[in-house]
């Protein structure tokens, strides 16, 4: 019986060949790469969807077949057909889905897809009850069996090599192989096609049942729509874990950063920046478990002790004002490493402050063992530190308290601290073990904290006003704002000593800007009685480090209605090379907002000239300690002559500070210094007083001011 083709039904089974194929191929990498409960969904829907769209091409080149007799299907071996390609699809997404894919797994999942594919074609074939029935070139049917056979291997083949293929390629790599494998399936189904043949004057026995164009469409649509809407899910499926993949690993990385960055804190908590030594929170944190482990054990009847050793290092500002503070800070990690040499890995060397170090003993016999401890200490350190090239020779003070025996518990560090001290008192070089007597110096130390912390608050501080002589016109040219604590029962209590007591307890910020806030109140008050003038405040080294610093004083200027040109900030020059760039960054700040700026002290710290021209300065101050030996030292003479110089190379106007009598006065002048201070010209005084003599009322010889300073004055 003749037959043909309907060449467009046969474009139509390839190109769906093709597309099923494509998604198939799709369908093993979401099988693959997905958890295990939603890849096993992933290869059930596959499966079904891989094998409607197998079996669709089949039945859409079985529907190309024209005979001149109505032809139809049986519906049972249809179904059946349609079940041996999912089946195969089954099959094949099961082995995309392994981790290994070796040649043994590949030759048994070819057999069985091949035999698969093949009994859906020879199925849907059969569906065809002819009679009589079809005659089977068996060649041609042997080498159909092959060629699903070598489609299969190949499917499997291009599963294992699409695994390699990076995303950005594998859409290429994917439609290549889509079309490859489309083409071996499509010649399966016509190689099986050509292998039957039709007798004269057969007939369709199943011409009634399934079969018509409108099947034809039916089935095209419905499987085409089944891969379409599989095919988005896949790549909408593949984004959503690419995206759940990437926060993922932005979340693992935000971890990670978290994790870094508390155990950083946790060191800067916890640790010494530059040595790496504990710092004070962490001994005192290991010193109050010590205590609590000896009350424990105590309490048992097992006498256990322990000791605490404050070390302060004799001579180290030297070291620092004459090398620098580059050489300083090798000496104190030295230090700290020769330290922690002498203590066991049960003890604890923490460092405290910039040369104080404190050991804690751990289960010691007695007050002997301590004191063998200190000895090696002070052995150790004596030894000469190698720094920078130079040979620098340091020795140490050591304050020892054993506990339970000398102290409380809640003031072995105060006691050990005071024992320290009476060893410097003694001489330095040498320990000293704490006795009772010393008690009173640490009472009276902590009072005093105590009524420091509370003295802004009960209105004990106050500031003077010191003024500055102009050196050409001999008038006064401004004021320095000098901090004073008038204590209930010590009287004056001097600033050498609360100063750096308040920057021990952390409240040198507070009251520095407590100063700041207090001058320019001041100069505002002395503004509206008609006298303007310029205040010098003292920055320290805490507030310089102050991120805030700038924009309060900026803010603090504008509430009180003050030009910034009539405030001057004065920092020390150890101070300022001492953190060079946070003193450059604020002094930066602060010229931006037009307040004036000085250096202090020159000339008595390590200076670095290149840093000196960085900094937005207008005013160098020499340190009294030169202005004292000008009459006498052809030294000193010499060291303010070139600071004088230097300073006028540079733009800026010298201070000399300390004049207390007329030949330091005549030689500063000689020497074309700008402005002078001290106590031949006028000792600090109360806001009133400086007043008073603005109004007249000046001291027998005092200097007038200057008139760009006098304005309409307001009477008293």
């Amino acid at each position: 019986m003749p037959s043909s083709y309907n060449l467009f039904l046969v474009a139509v089974s390839l190109a769906m060949a093709m597309f099923a194929s494509y998604v198939s191929f799709d369908m093993a990498r979401r099988v693959r790469t997905s958890q295990r409960g939603i890849g096993l969904a992933w290869w059930a829907a596959g499966s079904l969807v891989m094998g409607t769209g197998i079996w669709s091409m089949h039945f859409v080149g079985m529907q190309a077949l024209e005979l001149p007799i109505p032809i139809g299907y049986s519906q049972g071996l249809t179904f059946a057909s349609w079940l041996a390609a999912v089946a195969a699809s089954g099959m094949a997404l099961e082995l995309a889905s392994r981790k290994r894919l070796d040649k043994l797994r590949i030759l048994l999942g070819a057999m069985a897809m091949g035999g698969g594919i093949t009994a859906m074609h020879y199925l849907g074939m059969a569906a065809m009850r002819m009679s009589p029935g079809i005659t089977w070139n068996m060649p041609l049917v042997a080498l159909s069996v092959l060629v699903s056979f070598l489609a299969s291997t190949l499917a499997l083949l291009i599963f294992k090599l699409l695994r390699r293929v990076e995303r950005p390629r594998r859409m290429g790599y994917q439609l290549a192989a889509a079309f490859v494998f489309a083409m071996a399936i499509c010649g399966t189904h016509y190689l099986g096609m050509a292998a039957a043949s039709f007798a004269a004057g057969s007939v369709c026995l199943t011409a009634g049942e399934l079969g018509g164009p409108g099947l034809q469409t039916a089935v095209a649509m419905i499987a085409g729509a089944l891969l379409v809407v599989t095919l988005l899910t896949s790549i909408l499926d593949s984004r959503l874990q690419r995206a759940a993949r990437g926060a993922s690993h932005s979340m693992h990385e935000s971890n990670a950063r978290l994790q870094a960055a508390n155990e950083e804190l946790q060191q800067r908590a916890f640790a010494d920046p530059l040595t790496g030594l504990p710092n004070r929170l962490l001994f005192e944190d290991r010193l109050a478990q010590a205590t609590r482990r000896l009350e424990r054990s105590n309490h048992d009847g097992v006498v256990e002790r322990m000791a605490v050793l404050f070390v302060d290092l004799d001579g180290f500002k030297p070291i620092n004002d004459s090398f620098g503070h580059a050489v300083g800070d090798v000496v104190i990690r030295k230090a700290a490493s020769r330290l922690r040499d002498e203590a066991r890995d049960c003890d604890t060397v923490a460092r405290v402050g910039g040369d104080e170090f404190l050991i804690l003993l751990n289960d010691v016999a007695d007050e002997q063992a301590s004191i063998s401890v200190a000895q090696r200490v002070l052995a150790s350190l004596s030894q000469p530190f190698e720094a920078s090239g130079r040979r620098i020779e340091i020795s140490c003070s050591i304050g020892i308290v054993v506990h339970p025996g000398h102290s409380e518990s809640n003031k072995i560090v105060a006691n050990a601290d005071a024992a320290m001290y009476a060893a410097k008192r003694a001489g330095g070089s040498c320990y000293a073990l704490f006795e009772p007597h010393m008690v009173s110096d640490v009472s009276e130390q902590l009072a005093l904290q105590s009524d420091l912390r509370h003295a802004l608050e009960r209105g004990q501080l106050s500031l003077h006003y010191q003024p500055k002589i102009d050196g050409r016109r001999g008038q006064i040219s401004g004021v320095e704002a000098l901090l004073r604590w008038n204590h209930p029962l010590h009287g004056m209590v001097s600033p050498l000593v609360f100063i750096p007591l308040a920057e021990r307890i952390g409240l040198i910020g507070r009251l520095g800007q407590w100063v700041i806030d207090e001058a320019c109140r001041q100069t505002a008050e002395w503004g509206r009685d008609g006298l303007r003038m310029r205040v010098a405040v003292n920055l320290s080294v805490h507030q310089l480090r102050d991120k805030g610093l700038v924009d309060r004083i900026g803010q603090t200027l504008q509430d009180h209605g003050l030009d910034a040109s009539q405030l001057l900030c004065e920092i020390t020059e150890t101070v300022a090379m001492e953190d060079i760039k946070a003193v450059q960054h604020t002094f930066e700040g602060l010229g931006d907002i037009g307040v004036y700026l000085s250096i202090d002290d020159f000339g008595t710290g390590y200076s670095s000239l290149r840093y000196l021209s960085q900094l937005p300065a207008r005013q160098l101050k020499i340190d009294r300690s030169f202005v004292g030996d000008l009459e006498h030292s052809t030294n000193a003479r010499a060291v303010v002559a070139a600071v004088v110089g230097l300073a006028h190379a540079l733009g800026l106007r010298v201070v000399a500070e300390g004049v207390e009598t007329e030949r330091q006065r005549d030689i500063l002048l000689a020497m074309e210094c700008d402005e002078l201070q001290g106590f031949l010209f006028a000792r600090p005084m109360p806001p009133a007083a400086l007043l008073a003599w603005a109004h007249g009322a000046k001291p027998e010889g005092g200097a007038d001011f200057t008139p760009s300073l006098v304005g309409a004055l307001a009477p008293l």
